[in-house]
């Protein structure tokens, strides 16, 4: 059948292979969930909070305080969003060893993320980052 595979599962294709790609009947999905969707990781409260690995390919919401960017925990090709859910300005704090880029100016340093901003951080490698978005400062 010219090479083509097909998965099925309780008699249903689930998976068919061709020459021209894959096609997937259902959810395609891998340890962080659909990967049609972003994951939200719900990180309120006032407290300051320091991005951990697992954050990478993830959407983190905070409702107030901080968030630190820490050196050598992401790799090159991770990328964290930051939804700042408050009315008020957060600080994201380049932690030390990293360096972290605004794509707007090349400036490096703390940023401001304001109410209702959103701002995305990807990663070359595990001691810089290139960030931008909307109510960055």
């Amino acid at each position: 059948n010219n090479g083509s595979v097909d998965l099925y599962h309780n008699n249903s294709k689930k998976l068919e292979t061709t020459s021209s790609g894959i096609t997937v009947t259902g959810t395609v999905s891998d340890s962080k969930g659909n990967l049609r969707s972003i994951p939200a990781k719900d990180q309120g409260g006032a407290s300051q909070y320091t991005l951990i690995a697992s954050d990478a390919g993830k959407t983190i919401l905070r409702y107030g305080g901080g968030l630190t960017i820490p050196a050598s925990v992401f790799s090159t090709g991770d990328a964290v969003t930051i939804i700042n859910a408050s009315g008020s300005d957060i600080t994201l704090t380049q932690g030390s060893g990293i360096t972290i880029y605004n794509a707007a100016d090349a400036s490096t340093g703390n940023r401001t993320l304001a109410g209702r901003g959103m701002a995305t951080i990807w990663f070359p490698g595990s001691s810089s980052g290139y960030i931008s978005g909307a109510g960055l400062s």
